[in-house]
């Protein structure tokens, strides 16, 4: 499998210029090569989606919408054999991988769903006169996509800008490009030339000649927050909308009226491993009432003592490997300096295949204790199969803990009192708080998501993520204000 670049509906691989994506639970096994792009064919890819705009943006939504229901189809009848592809290209189970694939069809189906609200002015009529407002599309819009779950991810920036009228130019994540430019060659197929435009490369390279273009009017970005940062650089001299979802350092309380029961438990493990934690608003430090403290770490230890590591593609296997090599010696040292501050480290679980171990960028979970609020493990975003857990005494302290971070993703609240649990949620500082849930599937398609302080700006998903995508205008038509104030 090759990610090509795709300008104006024209498929342009040259092997010369390509560079190989690696499989990371093995990690000297090619699973395909992606073609590496420059500035050059970003500008060209901006100027295919300029010229595509004027036609696209003509279309009502609802055709639109007909045009992304049939690639909807086309994209879901190659989803089995591209859920394998995605779990070679970044290490995660084939049933994390079949949820992310599926994930295009499921959004692009959603959006297209929503096209009547868009065809549909709100119009207000008074004394005054009328006033009608409308969603209008922006323009050629730069979605730049993440690698840890990549389809998913990207139909979510690119379904809502479809129907609001827009083209787009893609980045594919350079780590796990396959996939994802799969899918939107399937659904090229079904659009005008020029509509969806695809350009693999660096950031620094395709990245950053997209937000700089000075035809790009709209950018939809996830990713970390240091790249947020310099993108919004990139883009202030040309003031554009701009969309970032960026980094989560996301905390889980586990409160007095809490019972730690055994889906409790599940669930904690599914909230912190899933994606091998490489997921932006998994649980990233827990918080736990002191009377349920030593009953939630044994309990959850011998829990995260059950996964299995290994091959992804292995049908016993429940984490697979970190997606590549610059995130494995992130998470590696960040265990050993944490070990050696004087926490506890609980590293469980067991290896699938030790045989074939060292070929890929496995880590076994680990459960730290011991730590206190300033410790690097508990401040930063790990990314990765490691979780702190620390002890509280009083609901405020356990506010207080939770909102002392830059980052405000999202966060969950654990109580047998689900009302109690909303009060509590609500002194959060983070743009969802899940109560006795905090995984992925939990922030449906529907369901607004986004994030406080350096998480982001901006929402996507449900209804808002169209608005965020379009420019509002307001017609006014007023013989009743300019009668009444004639006279004056």
């Amino acid at each position: 499998m090759d990610a090509p670049i795709l300008i104006n509906g024209q498929i342009q691989f040259d092997g010369d210029h390509s560079q190989p994506v690696a499989n990371p639970a093995h990690h000297q096994e090619t699973v395909g090569r992606r073609a590496v792009g420059t500035g050059g064919f970003a500008r060209a890819a901006v100027e295919a989606a300029s010229q595509a705009f004027g036609e696209w943006s003509s279309m009502t939504a609802a055709e639109r919408a007909e045009i992304m229901l049939a690639g909807a189809d086309a994209i879901e009848a190659g989803n089995a054999e591209r859920a394998t592809l995605l779990t070679r290209e970044h290490g995660k189970p084939l049933a994390e991988a079949a949820h992310d694939v599926g994930g295009a069809p499921k959004i692009l189906r959603y959006y297209a769903g929503l096209a009547d609200r868009f065809d549909s002015p709100d119009v207000t009529e008074d004394n005054l006169g009328r006033i009608v407002r409308l969603l209008r599309p922006m323009g050629p819009t730069a979605v730049i996509a993440p690698w840890n779950a990549p389809v998913y991810l990207s139909y979510l920036m690119i379904a809502p800008a479809l129907l609001a009228g827009n083209t787009i130019v893609m980045k594919p994540p350079s780590y796990t490009p396959l996939a994802v430019t799969d899918t939107l060659l399937q659904l090229d197929q079904h659009l005008p030339p020029g509509v969806i435009n695809v350009v693999p490369g660096s950031g620094p390279e395709v990245g950053s000649a997209l937000v700089r273009h000075p035809a790009v009017r709209n950018i939809r970005f996830t990713g970390s927050t240091e790249t947020g940062k310099q993108l919004m650089r990139d883009a202030a001299d040309t003031v554009k909308n701009i969309g970032l979802e960026l980094g989560g350092n996301d905390p889980a309380i586990v409160l007095e009226g809490a019972t730690i029961s055994d889906l409790l438990i599940s669930e904690f493990v599914r909230g912190v491993f899933a994606g091998t934690g490489q997921i932006c608003y998994n649980i990233k430090r827990i918080y736990v009432h002191r009377s349920h403290y030593d009953e939630f770490v044994d309990r959850f230890t011998s829990a995260v003592d059950e996964m299995v590591v290994g091959d992804g593609l292995e049908p016993a296997v429940t984490m697979g490997p970190l997606n590549n090599e610059a995130q494995y010696k992130f998470v590696d040292a960040l265990v050993d300096r944490t070990r050696s501050a004087g926490a506890t480290v609980a590293t469980v679980g067991r290896r699938h295949d030790p045989t074939t171990w060292d070929e890929g960028w496995f880590i076994l979970p680990s459960v730290v204790t011991g730590l206190t609020q300033g410790a690097e493990l508990v401040e930063c975003e790990q990314f990765g199969p490691v979780i702190p857990i620390i002890a509280f005494d009083d609901e405020s302290e356990a506010v207080d803990l939770a909102n002392q971070s830059e980052f405000g993703l999202a966060a969950s609240v654990w109580d047998d009192d689900v009302d109690h649990g909303f009060e509590v949620a609500r002194r959060i500082e983070a743009g969802t708080v899940f109560v006795n849930v905090h995984r992925v599937g939990a922030s449906d398609v529907s369901m607004e998501f986004g994030g406080f302080k350096q998480s982001g700006l901006g929402r996507g998903h449900g209804w808002v993520a169209v608005e965020e995508n379009s420019e509002l205008q307001v017609l006014a038509h007023r013989p009743g204000w300019v009668e009444a104030t004639s006279h004056h």
